[in-house]
């Protein structure tokens, strides 16, 4: 079975959304009470990674909450992804630098012809929005613990009753994602390109 989402117009990924925001929600708790420990420490800012298509195969979906190095704690939803491949990537973050001001890291790949490549992909995001998506095989609140098709990210603490969806496949058109953070096995950038530069360069 495939499902899409989005036609036209920017659609807010929708699949599940009022429940993974809620697992997301027990996963805050859970830490806050000291059930489950962080395992990852971000950084205080998040930034936008964009691409022209993210597909792959061994899709999976689950809410965790990662910790900054101040303390601070956000929730996130993490998709991850066994083998993927990104055509027009684009990965932007705004730092302050004392004195000089703003300015902006940006990274860009996989915009010559040839695709960026991951394997064990998982991307902690607040927000995705995307022109398409289309899901093969999908499965709905299956139990973060019982997924098959996707997986969690071994540093990640879950809890494994928790609320999680999978696909066997997936492929996401004109993506806009608000990260926290990124982790692969491996990540091979196809024309990479990387700068910092003075004021905002947003990726969208």
């Amino acid at each position: 079975m495939s499902q899409r989402i989005g036609k036209t117009h920017w659609k807010r990924f929708a699949i599940g959304a009022v429940p993974t925001v809620a697992a997301t929600a027990a996963v805050a708790v859970s830490m806050a009470q000291g059930a489950l420990a962080a395992s990852f420490s971000i950084s205080g800012s998040d930034f936008q990674v964009s691409a022209g298509k993210l597909s792959g195969t061994g899709f999976g979906n689950y809410a965790t909450v990662d910790v900054a190095k101040n303390g601070k704690h956000v929730p996130v939803s993490v998709s991850s992804i066994k083998d993927a491949t990104v055509t027009d990537m684009c990965q932007s973050v705004p730092v302050d630098i004392p004195v000089l001001g703003t300015y902006t890291m940006t990274l860009k790949a996989g915009g010559s012809g040839t695709p960026v490549k991951a394997k064990d992909l998982y991307i902690d995001m607040t927000d995705l929005q995307a022109k398409k998506g289309t899901f093969t095989n999908v499965d709905i609140g299956v139990a973060t613990g019982s997924m098959t098709k996707g997986q969690v990210n071994p540093k990640d603490k879950v809890d494994p009753n928790g609320y999680a969806q999978q696909a066997d496949k997936v492929e996401i058109i004109d993506a806009h994602q608000k990260v926290w953070a990124t982790t692969a096995g491996t990540f091979e950038l196809a024309g990479l390109h990387m700068n910092i530069a003075a004021g905002r360069h947003d990726c969208f």
